[in-house]
């Protein structure tokens, strides 16, 4: 009888099939892994800790943000020249002023006055005398910008100014009015100090100061535009100034420092004696 029986290709036939089966099977043990085995690792990746990441690069871009918020109630209602955005730093120059205590007594006595007359002001947070208006500067702007400055300032002078007039100011929008006191004397060397921020200005394309700047100090500002309101009062507060104590208040500065703030960064820069 012919059953049970095979030929010898047949043999061959199936010798193959045994020999392929038995290596896709090692193949699929070495790729897939037994099912136990490939579920612990799975629990083992998933349970792992991480590693922390450096401080170092947790910090590393720090510098790169200002913080900014859009919400006015934390600035007491001040508002935006300009609209913030990731990346621009509002950027001004000025001469920083160090009040001393005659300066601070007159200044409540002037906030008091105007108080009775219907003008409410929020005395300034520090005091200067502006030498640009704020700008924006992009964050790669600012070491050349800061570095423009101090190589124009080569061959400035530290000088004295003074001031004893007061003057009423407001912003381009007209969203703040300023009481401030306007600068009598070294008004040529802070012309000189502009030229030189103007340079600075131009090459980067950015706007210059006023024409005709009337060099002063802010002392206050109140929100909205109170113009006609504090002119109304302003005799009243000259006055003050001009009868406080012994004689006419004075105030002086001594101009041996130019800041730049950009942002939440200052850069000061020592002007020659």
């Amino acid at each position: 009888m012919l059953v049970g029986y095979s030929s010898s290709s047949e043999e061959e036939d199936t010798e193959v099939c045994g020999e392929d089966s038995r290596k896709c099977q090692e193949e699929a043990t070495i790729n897939d892994e037994c099912p136990a085995r490939k579920r612990a690792k799975n629990e083992e990746s998933v349970t792992k800790p991480r590693l922390p990441l450096p401080g170092c690069l947790l910090t590393m871009f720090s510098d790169e943000l200002e913080p900014q918020t859009e919400d006015s109630s934390l600035h007491g209602g001040r508002i935006r020249s300009f609209k913030h955005e990731r990346g621009n730093w509002a950027t001004y120059v000025y001469l920083p002023y160090q009040p001393e205590e005659e300066f601070t007594e007159l200044l409540q006595e002037l906030l008091s006055t105007a108080g009775a007359c219907g003008v409410v002001l929020t005395p300034q947070e520090e005091f200067h005398i502006s030498l640009s208006q704020t700008v924006v500067l992009r964050h790669h702007w600012i070491h050349p910008f800061t570095q423009s400055l101090k190589s124009g300032l080569v061959h400035c002078k530290r000088f004295m100014c003074s001031t004893g007039k007061l003057r009423v100011y407001s912003n381009a929008e007209k969203t703040r009015t300023f009481l401030g006191i306007e600068v009598y004397t070294g008004h040529a060397q802070l012309m000189d100090l502009v030229g030189v921020v103007d340079r600075t200005m131009e090459e980067f394309h950015l706007e210059t100061f006023y024409k005709e700047p009337s060099f002063h100090v802010s002392l206050a500002w109140c929100v909205g535009d109170m113009t006609v309101e504090m002119k109304e009062c302003i005799q009243e507060l000259q006055r003050l100034v001009d009868e406080h104590e012994e004689g006419p208040f004075v105030l002086t500065l001594d101009c041996m420092e130019l800041r730049c703030r950009t942002g939440n960064k200052t850069f000061s820069f020592q002007l020659n004696s």
